[in-house]
């Protein structure tokens, strides 16, 4: 399978067989959560799960996986091994944080959190801002496999990074021109959602599959027990590999931003803003893209549609939340002034959380927008009407936030 082609081919071949045999009645591997649980006790040979808080959203992710999403086999067998996978995680963090307690001992001091809609220049502040060694990240080899935690000697050539890029390789075939939209790398941070999977509510599984069910629920869950995990996570991240703060970013934070700042009192908050039609249709490709590698029922209208209703409530939790909080903590950037000028947008965050932008920062975030241009892997090609997103609709699910921050959301 050393081609594309070829790579397609066997995708095919692997899904019509599935095909056939769900048709006989053999659903294979099953995405039940007790068998999951169980291969994961096998698997890692361990068995504290902690406070049990990730069982609600592993059993209503399961169920919205089998009633929902219509996955192919090859999506049935990513998604299984997919959810595996964050259970060992969970197993390993858990059975390796008892054995050490200087884990438990570690301060999260002064998080900078990156927010906003999706597809709203989140990606890349959080990218050029983890140029910068004050900073530390976490790079999505260090939250796939965490144990043992990295350490400052091998930050950069950890042998982990080389299984983590085959692993997310995988995805390009799976879903071609993901990588167009949204490059994925070991090396590259990666978003908090990922290191949230492992508490099972998390947007990171909305993102890969169709469980509206799923997603809604969650967003209706209280997230203290998600936002200590996820705590817990960096603890664990840090313990071996000193570095003045964390920058993390994901627009799920939105809807939970009373539960983010109460687990980080002392955090900065930078949100994004862009046009909600322009970014929900970006993100709206974004996920027919990705899903298109689990399943062949792919609604561009349906999922349009959904999305654009599913950020409306996060964004109006996010208002509400913040009429609430410390204002100071907040500050406002427009995705037009990321893409037109990134550096002055990243000098004025600077400026507002108190930290010098030394010069040799600024040249190895310079030198970064040289190696890493917008459209490094492809243009990205995406419409508002090919996902049924008007400007009336979206004056009736956003009319508060394009009022509030009007002067962020210039086309």
């Amino acid at each position: 399978m050393n081609s594309p082609r070829q790579a397609a081919a066997y995708i095919r071949l692997v899904n019509a067989i599935g095909a056939r045999l769900e048709h006989l009645g053999f659903a294979k591997p099953e995405l039940r959560a007790e068998q999951l649980l169980d291969h994961a006790q096998t698997r890692t040979g361990l068995h504290d799960w902690g406070d049990g808080s990730f069982r609600p959203g592993l059993e209503q992710l399961t169920a919205a996986l089998q009633s929902q999403a219509r996955l192919t086999q090859v999506g049935r067998i990513t998604a299984y091994w997919n959810l595996l996978d964050h259970l060992c995680v969970r197993l390993r963090l858990i059975h390796y944080r008892a054995q050490r307690p200087e884990v438990a001992d570690q301060r999260i001091k002064r998080p900078l959190f990156i927010l906003g809609l999706p597809r709203t220049g989140t990606t890349i502040l959080h990218e050029l801002i983890a140029q910068d060694p004050a900073f530390r990240s976490p790079a999505s080899w260090k939250v796939a496999r965490p144990v043992p935690p990295p350490t400052a000697r091998y930050y950069h050539n950890d042998k982990r990074i080389g299984s983590v890029d085959r692993l997310l390789g995988v995805l390009e075939k799976l879903s071609p021109g993901f990588q167009a939209i949204h490059a994925v790398g070991a090396t590259l941070p990666q978003e908090c959602v990922y290191m949230l999977a492992s508490s099972f509510i998390s947007e990171q599984f909305g993102y890969m599959y169709n469980v509206p069910d799923y997603r809604d629920w969650a967003l209706d869950q209280d997230m203290t027990a998600a936002y200590a995990w996820h705590a817990q996570f960096l603890q664990h991240l840090q313990v071996d590999c000193a570095r003045e703060r964390w920058v993390l970013k994901t627009p799920a934070h939105l809807a939970s931003l009373k539960v983010l700042l109460a687990q980080y009192p002392d955090a900065d908050v930078v949100w994004t803003h862009r046009r909600p039609l322009d970014a929900i249709a970006s993100f709206s490709s974004l996920a027919c893209t990705l899903r298109r590698g689990f399943s062949n029922d792919i609604d561009p209208l349906a999922i349009g549609a959904y999305e654009f209703g599913h950020f409306s409530a996060m964004v109006q939790r996010g208002m509400a939340d913040r009429e609430a909080l410390d204002s100071g903590q907040f500050i406002d950037v427009s995705f037009q002034s990321i893409c037109a000028d990134p550096m002055t947008v990243i000098s004025a965050i600077y400026n507002r959380i108190g930290m010098a932008l030394a010069h040799d920062t600024q040249l190895r975030m310079r030198d970064y927008l040289r190696r890493r241009p917008r459209h490094l892997y492809g243009e990205h090609h995406y419409s508002a009407d090919e996902f049924g997103l008007t400007g009336a609709l979206e004056q009736q699910l956003y009319g508060e936030y394009l009022r509030r921050f009007s002067g962020y959301l210039h086309a």
